[in-house]
């Protein structure tokens, strides 16, 4: 039987449109810096990409400067800033801040001055959605970008940044955005691409596959196809809580992601149920993909009230839009087994 890829939270396979517009941006030789008609080729590839991004996050007329990912969007726009913000964060912006903002126990962060703040819009590991105030200085929208309905420029918030591989893009491409005429540091200084802000040759196929992307990833929210999604997600829930009733669900009695869940059993340690999970064929994670493989309880996880030993028994399970009832029952039936033999052996 063929492997179930259920982590889309760490990374989404490669749409198609994503790569037809990667292969195609292959043939152009030209560098997007130079003013001969090979570097206006390169260049309009760029732009046109630019502009669907732009379109995709709701951020038309905004600046949009593509990084490699959003953890160097994260560091270009919180470095030097001293923002708080709370121990939910993703790494990537967690290192940049003082984490003082309190954190209740189904992972909603009190904000108390956006204005110095940043907050993460969803929560990677638990799928935990927020509401961003008004005024918020700078947001990681990464999780929830093209999932649920965000409009950069009806949102009141000073910065956000995405990530093309969480939308079925490339690896290794991302995106800061914030309105035109915002002082914007650049971190990495040399010949003034990106609008002066990030400079280096810009990386013109990943690119290409980003805006690709960031267009379907909309057409596909706007065709409502995440709503099928939550009920898969929903199912899954409810298959395991009856018979594993001892099982938490992490953050379930508020907004989530449609496709993330986090259960924690305790006693049983997520790592340990990721490595039996991959051996029954199926791809599941115990948190982050920037934080799995080291062995440590989960910083969100105790945040939000779990002691050490729960927030170390957790996994996430994260589907994606081409993700099937049968191959939901059947992770929720080997899980169970694995389940009942360790009680078996423990009994």
């Amino acid at each position: 039987m063929s492997r179930v890829y259920l982590d889309h939270a760490a990374t989404t396979p490669l749409r198609a449109e994503a790569r037809a517009a990667m292969i195609s941006a292959m043939d152009a030789v030209g560098n997007p810096s130079s003013v001969h008609s090979e570097g206006r080729a390169a260049k309009s590839i760029v732009e046109r990409a630019r502009a669907l991004v732009a379109e995709a996050v709701g951020a038309v007329g905004a600046d949009v400067v593509f990084t490699s990912g959003s953890t160097e969007a994260a560091a270009l726009a919180l470095g030097g800033r001293g923002l708080v913000g709370a121990d939910i964060e993703h790494d990537a912006v967690w290192s940049w801040i003082d984490p003082v903002l309190a954190v209740d126990d189904q992972g909603q962060v009190t904000v108390t001055d956006p204005v110095r703040s940043t907050l993460q819009w969803a929560n990677s590991e638990t799928g935990v959605v927020q509401t961003l105030p008004e005024g918020l200085a700078v947001s990681d929208i990464t999780q929830g970008f093209g999932k649920r309905p965000f409009a950069f420029n009806w949102a009141g918030v000073g910065m956000v940044f995405i990530s093309a591989h969480k939308i079925g893009g490339p690896k290794g491409v991302g995106a800061l955005v914030f309105p035109q005429g915002t002082d914007v540091a650049a971190q990495i200084k040399g010949g003034g691409q990106e609008m002066g802000r990030r400079s280096g040759t810009e990386n013109v196929i990943g690119i290409a596959g980003f805006g690709a992307a960031a267009a379907a990833a909309q057409a596909d929210l706007d065709a409502g196809r995440w709503d099928a999604v939550a009920k898969l997600r929903n199912i899954l829930e409810e298959a395991i809580e009856a018979e594993a009733p001892e099982t938490i669900f992490v953050g379930n009695r508020g907004p989530r992601l449609p496709n993330v869940t986090t259960f924690v059993t305790p006693g049983w340690k997520g790592e340990t149920q990721v490595m039996a999970m991959d051996l029954a064929g199926f791809a599941v994670s115990a948190g982050s993909a920037c934080s799995s493989g080291k062995v440590k309880s989960s910083r969100v996880l105790r945040a939000m009230g779990f002691d050490a030993e729960a927030a170390a028994s957790a996994i996430r399970v994260s589907l994606g839009l081409d993700t099937t009832e049968d191959q939901v029952l059947r992770f929720a039936q080997a899980w169970l087994n694995k389940r009942k033999t360790l009680r078996s052996r423990v009994a």
